[in-house]
C-alpha cells in the first residue's frame, strides 16, 4: 500500500477537505480547508477533483516522507518548499520519488500551505467529508492534527505523467493589511448608525486569539443599540459576530453551528481565502457591498477558476521530460526543472 510517513508533522498539520455540508442541522460543524481556492488549485494541479483532501499545514510545514513515486502540489502559504533539501517551486505539479523527502523552511508569506497528492488522502469519510474537525475528535487521521511517526495511507491511482502550473496572473499575493469586503447584517439592525460607521470606517487587528473555528479582533468597539443577545440562529464561514463586549469576532471554518451573538454583516466568499491567509497582527478593514455586488464577485470568482482550469489543461507539460538540474548560487542550492515550451 502506497503511504506517506510524517517525520516531523509542523505546527498544526491536518486532512482537509471542503468539509461535512448538510449536517449544520443536526449540530455538526462544517470544517474543511479554511483557504478553498488554495486547496481547489493545488488539486487541479496533480489531476484531481476539485475538492479533494490535501494536508493543510499552519504556519510552520511538515516534513514528509514518500514510499512510492507521486506527484504533489505545493500552494497557499510561502513557506519555502523543499525536496530532499532543495527547494522547489509553489503552485506547479512536483514529482517526487520513492524515499524522497518534502520538508519546509521558513514561512514567507501567507499562513496555511496545501499539499494535495494525485493519489490521493485514502482516509475513511465521515458524513461524506475526509476533514479533520478537532473539537469533535473525527474525520482526517484519527480525529487529529497529524504527528511524528503518522503513516497516511494514499489511495491506488496511477500517477500521471503530465503536470501543469499556474501563472503569475492567477496567483494570489499575500499581505498584512487587506480590504475585507462584507455585506451588513443579518442583525445589522441591532446596532446604531454611529457603530456601523465606525465598524466600516476603523482598522481592525487580528488577536493572538485567532484560529480554525475564528478570528477575535482589536479595535474600535462597536455600540448595540440594546443588547447582543438574540435568539440563536445558523453561523456561516465570515458572519463577523459582535458579543456584548464590542469587539468583533469572524467566525471561521470550525466555526459552531448556531450563536446568540448578533451578527452585523458576513465577509463575502472570495474574500474568505484572503483571511484564511492572514496571521495574529495583520490588520483590516472593512467595506461594505450590496448583496447584488456579492452575487456578481461570486460569479466572477468562480469564471475565475474555469479560467485557471482551461490554462492548465492547455499547458500541461511531461513530467518525465524535465530536465532536473541542481544549482549552487552563493551556496544556496536550488533544484531547477527545465522544460521546453512550444
Amino acid at each position: 500500500m502506497a503511504m506517506i510517513k510524517i517525520i516531523n508533522p509542523g505546527l498544526f498539520t491536518t486532512i482537509q477537505d471542503r468539509g461535512r455540508w448538510g449536517y449544520q442541522r443536526f449540530g455538526m460543524s462544517v470544517a474543511g480547508a479554511m483557504d478553498l481556492f488554495s486547496l481547489r488549485v493545488g488539486n487541479m494541479l496533480v489531476g484531481n477533483p476539485e475538492y479533494d483532501a490535501a494536508l493543510e499545514a499552519t504556519l510552520l510545514g511538515p516534513e514528509i516522507l514518500f514510499d512510492c513515486d507521486e506527484l504533489i502540489s505545493v500552494t497557499g502559504a510561502n513557506m519555502g518548499p523543499k525536496i530532499n533539501n532543495i527547494p522547489v517551486p509553489m503552485w506547479t505539479t512536483l514529482s517526487v520519488k520513492s524515499g524522497d523527502r518534502l520538508s519546509f523552511s521558513k514561512i514567507q508569506s501567507g499562513l496555511r500551505a496545501y499539499i494535495s497528492f494525485s493519489k490521493g488522502l485514502d482516509v475513511p469519510e465521515i458524513m461524506g467529508s475526509k476533514s479533520t474537525f478537532i473539537r469533535g475528535a473525527l474525520g482526517g487521521h484519527e480525529g487529529r492534527k497529524l504527528n511524528s511517526k503518522d503513516e497516511i495511507p494514499l489511495g491506488n491511482k496511477s500517477i500521471c505523467d503530465t503536470g501543469s502550473y499556474l501563472p503569475k496572473e492567477f496567483t494570489p499575493k499575500y499581505t498584512k493589511d487587506n480590504t475585507i469586503r462584507v455585506v451588513l447584517g443579518p442583525q445589522d439592525d441591532y446596532f446604531t448608525d454611529e457603530a456601523k460607521e465606525t465598524f466600516l470606517n476603523s482598522k481592525y487587528i487580528i488577536t493572538t486569539e485567532a484560529d480554525r473555528m475564528g478570528y477575535r479582533l482589536d479595535g474600535p468597539k462597536i455600540q448595540h443599540i440594546e443588547g447582543a443577545d438574540i435568539i440563536s440562529d445558523g453561523i456561516v464561514f465570515g458572519s463577523v459576530q459582535v458579543p456584548g463586549h464590542g469587539s468583533p469576532i469572524i467566525m471561521m471554518a470550525d466555526r459552531q453551528t448556531t450563536g446568540g451573538y448578533t451578527k452585523i454583516a458576513t465577509v463575502i466568499t472570495p474574500d474568505l481565502p484572503i483571511l484564511a491567509q492572514m496571521n495574529p497582527g495583520s490588520t483590516m478593514n472593512f467595506k461594505s457591498i450590496s448583496i447584488e455586488e456579492s452575487h456578481k464577485l461570486y460569479r466572477d470568482y468562480e469564471k475565475r477558476f474555469e479560467q485557471i482550469k482551461t490554462f492548465i489543461e492547455k499547458n500541461r507539460f511531461n513530467i518525465n521530460d524535465t530536465r532536473n538540474l541542481h544549482l549552487n548560487i552563493n551556496g544556496q542550492k536550488f533544484k531547477v526543472g527545465v522544460r521546453e515550451i512550444l
